[in-house]
């Protein structure tokens, strides 16, 4: 399912392909490069919370683990 996302500080409109419909986690705006984490139910954005670099590499490292963990 893509779900589309407008930055809240350009207002530039991005698609996420997701497979579940609801998501939370980080996500950069493709044009301005602003950090966010957002949460994603039904396929609509809920909320979507500005980050600092230190606070989304932490989230990224965390979605990464996630990730490794659904392999084994």
């Amino acid at each position: 399912m893509i779900v589309k996302i407008k930055c809240p500080k350009c207002d530039a409109e991005s698609s996420i392909s997701l497979i579940d419909p609801s998501y939370q986690g980080p996500y950069k705006c493709w044009k301005c490069r602003g950090l966010f984490s957002i949460r994603l139910e039904d396929n609509k954005l809920k909320s979507c919370d500005p980050l600092s670099q230190e606070e989304f590499s932490k989230l990224m490292e965390i979605e990464a683990l996630k990730a490794k963990l659904r392999r084994k």
